[in-house]
């Protein structure tokens, strides 16, 4: 989970940097003010997805990154797509912790053939 959602993170970091560089030429140092603020807390909810409270900040920069489509209204589109990643990431990932609990559950299958013998 904690993969999927770094990545559409990192992703969005990119996609943040591009999306300035259009601004840029609105002429407003407050759009590139806020673009920055928003790429520096992208980096910091990466590191905080180990937590539940992660993923709601995660959730949160979401909504501030489409409000940057005011500024570059092409982002609209972008947004669109990456909050359908950061949806499929938590559901995926949610998925992929409950194999992977369930594996360790049932134990290590190279411990079982040891214990046959």
């Amino acid at each position: 989970m904690r993969v999927l959602g770094s990545a559409v993170l990192s992703m969005e970091f990119l996609i943040m940097g591009f999306a300035m560089l259009l601004a840029k030429d609105s002429g407003e140092p407050l759009t590139l003010i806020y673009g920055a603020v928003v790429m520096f807390l992208m980096i910091y909810a990466i590191r905080l997805l180990k937590k539940r409270s992660g993923w709601i900040f995660g959730s949160i920069l979401q909504i501030a990154m489409a409000a940057y489509s005011f500024v570059v209204p092409s982002m609209a589109i972008v947004n669109v797509m990456f909050v359908g990643l950061w949806i499929a990431a938590i559901i995926v990932g949610r998925k992929g912790e409950a194999a992977r609990a369930a594996l360790l559950a049932q134990g290590n299958p190279a411990d079982r053939k040891g214990d046959e013998k």
